[in-house]
Parts: structure tokens; C-alpha cells; sequence
């Protein structure tokens, strides 16, 4: 499979995620947020006061497994740490709200999605 098409593929999976967030009631608040080499935040959102930190990992298949055990420890890591510089920077951390991490799993041929799997407060 090409970087290319893992990227757009990688891309609808974030749109589609969005997609079915905004029908769930969340607010979208960043998409992509990076803190330089350390890593990025997929997408950002609240809904009913607790801020969300969504990993979207979109596949075409199970076969190496579901798409949400690429999720390592090590991946975690990052995210925590990535959503804390979120925090710093916007102020939030002063007030410190609840915060949650969720992945959201797609599979999907970069047209249709097969199967769309929301895993909230999963780490």
C-alpha cells in the first residue's frame, strides 16, 4: 500500500470521524494538533464539559488486527503529552478540565466506511 494512499485514507478516516462526532453532540475544537516532532492529537473536542482527545486509526482490513491495538502504550505516551501541551498553551490547565482520550477505529476502502468503532475514556 503507498504512503500516498495511506495518508488520503488516513485523512477520510479523520472526516468521517468528525462527521459522526458532530452527530453525537461534540464539539469540534482542533483537527491535527501537533507540538512539533513529539506528535499529534488526531482531533480535539467537548461535549458536556469534558475535553476529548481522539486517535483515529483507519484500515482496510484486519488482518495485521483491529486498527485500535496500533494504539500502543508508547502512542499513549505521546498523546498524553502532547494533550498537556494542549492544556499549557490554551489555559486550560490552570482550570483543568475533565479530559478523556478515545480512539476511533475505521475500516474503509477510502470511499465507504464498513465499520466505524468509538472507543471513549479507553486510556
Amino acid at each position: 500500500m503507498s504512503t500516498k494512499f495511506q495518508s488520503k485514507l488516513g485523512e477520510f478516516g479523520e472526516i468521517m470521524s468528525i462527521r459522526y462526532l458532530r452527530k453525537k453532540g461534540y464539539k469540534i475544537l482542533a483537527r491535527n494538533f501537533r507540538m512539533g516532532k513529539y506528535g499529534e492529537i488526531d482531533i480535539i473536542a467537548e461535549k458536556e464539559g469534558v475535553l476529548t482527545f481522539i486517535e483515529v486509526k483507519t484500515r482496510t482490513n484486519r488482518l495485521y488486527g483491529s486498527p485500535c491495538e496500533s494504539v500502543t502504550s508508547a502512542k499513549q505516551k505521546k498523546i498524553r503529552r502532547v494533550a498537556e501541551y494542549y492544556l499549557m498553551i490554551t489555559g486550560k490547565m490552570s482550570c483543568m478540565p475533565v479530559i478523556a482520550f478515545d480512539v476511533i477505529e475505521i475500516i474503509s476502502d477510502g470511499v465507504v466506511v464498513f465499520e466505524l468503532n468509538h472507543f471513549p475514556q479507553c486510556f
